[in-house]
C-alpha cells in the first residue's frame, strides 16, 4: 500500500506542500481537502485579484524581519527556501514574475487565475487527489501511530502523515482540529487591518493618497512610515496595514480605540515646517494659500488641513496670519485623529496567533508534540507585514513539510 497523506486546508500552503511531496515523492498517495466549494480563495482575491506571489527580498536574515511574529524561527527556514526558489519553481511551471518598484512580486499577466491555475494544474498533474465541500470534523490517532479522519459528509479515512494548513484559527472548529492532538494555541487576533475615524472633513477626500507619511499610536512604540490612503470610513495604505500588523495584539487590547497621529511631511522638523511657510509668504505672497500647496502635497488634502487651520479660502500667502501659519504648521507637523474601529484588508486577510512555533520543529515543520503530524502556513503563529509576505511563509512552510512528508 502506498503511504497515505492528508492535506487539510485548500489553500496556498496546502497545496504547495502536496505539490512538493508529490514531485519528491511519487509513490505517495495524497489527497487534499478543502471545507469550501472553491480552493485558493485567498490567492485569487490577493493584490486586488492580481496575487502579490512574493517580494524581492533575497537575503533570509532580512526578509525574516518582516514578520512581527516568527522572525527568529523563520530564518533558517528561508536558507532552505526563499523568494529566490518560489520565483524558480513558478518560472519552472512557465509561469513567470515581474517585480514592482516597492519590491512586490506579480505575475506578468496581472492576474491571479495565472498562479490559481498553475497549483490546480501542477497538484492534477503529480495525481494529488483533490476534494472541495468535505472539512475534517475530528481526527484521532489509533494504535498504529495513523490518523484516523472523520469528514464533513461522515465519511471516515485513514492516513499516516497528516498536514494542517487551514489557515488562520478563527474559528473553533479550526482550533479544535489542532488541540484535539495535544497542541496549544495562541489565541489569534487580527493582523492586517484599516482604521475606522469620524471625521468629517476626511469623508470630503476618499481616495486621496499620500506617497509618504509617518502614522504613530502614541505611548505604544508603534511607529510606521509608508503611503497613506484616505477612505470613506478612514484611513489605510501601506503605512496603516505595516502599523497593524506590528500592534496586532496591543492594538486588540485597545479594542481598537486609540488616538493616531499622522505626519504629513515625515522628513521635516516643526521648525523646517514653520520656515517651509515663511518661504512661501515670500515666492509666493500674490497667489491664494489654496491653489499652492506644499510640495509632495494632494492638492484635496491640502484643502482641508488649511481649512482646519481656520485660514479663509481666499486667503493669500502675503494677508496669512501669524495664528494660522502656527496651526498649519502644527497640523502638517502631527494631525491626531480618534481611532473608533477596524476594518479587515479584504485583499490580506490575516490574523496572527495560531500553533506556537515551539511546538513544531522547522527543519520538517512536523508536530514536537504529535509524530506524523505537520503544519504550514497561517495555521502557524507566523504573520508578516503586506507585500508579499504571508505567501512567501506559506510557500516555505509548505516547502519544507513537503519534503520532510516524502521523505517519511
Amino acid at each position: 500500500m502506498k503511504p497515505r497523506i492528508a492535506i487539510i486546508g485548500g489553500g496556498a500552503a496546502g497545496f504547495f506542500s502536496a505539490i512538493t511531496a508529490a514531485q519528491a515523492n511519487p509513490d505517495l498517495d495524497i489527497q487534499l481537502f478543502e471545507r469550501s466549494s472553491q480552493f485558493l480563495s485567498k490567492v485569487r482575491i490577493s493584490g486586488g485579484g492580481r496575487c502579490n506571489v512574493t517580494h524581492s527580498c533575497f537575503d533570509p536574515r532580512a526578509l525574516s524581519t518582516r514578520y512581527p511574529r516568527g522572525e527568529r524561527t523563520l530564518i533558517s527556514a528561508f536558507t532552505r527556501f526563499q523568494p529566490n526558489d518560489t520565483i524558480a519553481w513558478f518560472t519552472e511551471q512557465g509561469v513567470r514574475l515581474k517585480t514592482e518598484a516597492d519590491g512586490r512580486m506579480f505575475p506578468v499577466t496581472n492576474s491571479s487565475e495565472t498562479i490559481v491555475n498553475c497549483l490546480l494544474d501542477a497538484a492534477r498533474s503529480h495525481h494529488v487527489r483533490l476534494f472541495t465541500k468535505r472539512g475534517i470534523e475530528g481526527i484521532q490517532r489509533n494504535s498504529q501511530g495513523e490518523f484516523d479522519l472523520t469528514l464533513s459528509d461522515g465519511e471516515k479515512l485513514t492516513c499516516d502523515s497528516l498536514l494542517l494548513a487551514t489557515g488562520g484559527c478563527r474559528t473553533p472548529a479550526l482550533a479544535q482540529l489542532a488541540e484535539s492532538l495535544g497542541h496549544s494555541l495562541v489565541s489569534p487576533v487580527p493582523s492586517l487591518f484599516t482604521v475606522h475615524i469620524e471625521s468629517t472633513w476626511l469623508k470630503r477626500i476618499p481616495g486621496v493618497t499620500v506617497e509618504s507619511v509617518e502614522a504613530e499610536v502614541p505611548g505604544t512604540g508603534l511607529r510606521e512610515r509608508g503611503p497613506l490612503l484616505v477612505t470613506h470610513w478612514g484611513l489605510s495604505g501601506p503605512v496603516i496595514l505595516r502599523l497593524s500588523a506590528w500592534g496586532a495584539r496591543t492594538l486588540s487590547e485597545k479594542d481598537y480605540r486609540f488616538p493616531l497621529r499622522i505626519r504629513w511631511l515625515p522628513d521635516l522638523t516643526a521648525e523646517a515646517i514653520t520656515a517651509l511657510l515663511q518661504k512661501q509668504r515670500e515666492t509666493q505672497s500674490a497667489k491664494l494659500i489654496l491653489n499652492t500647496p506644499l510640495a509632495g502635497l494632494p492638492s484635496r488634502l491640502w484643502d482641508e488641513l488649511v481649512k482646519l487651520a481656520g485660514i479663509a479660502t481666499d486667503t493669500k500667502w502675503n494677508h496669512l496670519p501669524r495664528a494660522g501659519a502656527q496651526q498649519l504648521a502644527a497640523l502638517l507637523h502631527s494631525t491626531e485623529f480618534p481611532v473608533t474601529g477596524k476594518s479587515l484588508n479584504k485583499d490580506e486577510f490575516v490574523t496572527c496567533g495560531g500553533v506556537p512555533l515551539k511546538e513544531v520543529n522547522f527543519k520538517t515543520m512536523e508536530s514536537r508534540v504529535c509524530p506524523g503530524l505537520y503544519f504550514a502556513g497561517e495555521v502557524l503563529d507566523v504573520d508578516g507585514i503586506t507585500g508579499g509576505f504571508n505567501f512567501q511563509a506559506a510557500w516555505t512552510t509548505g516547502w519544507i513539510a513537503g519534503q520532510a512528508m516524502a521523505r517519511k
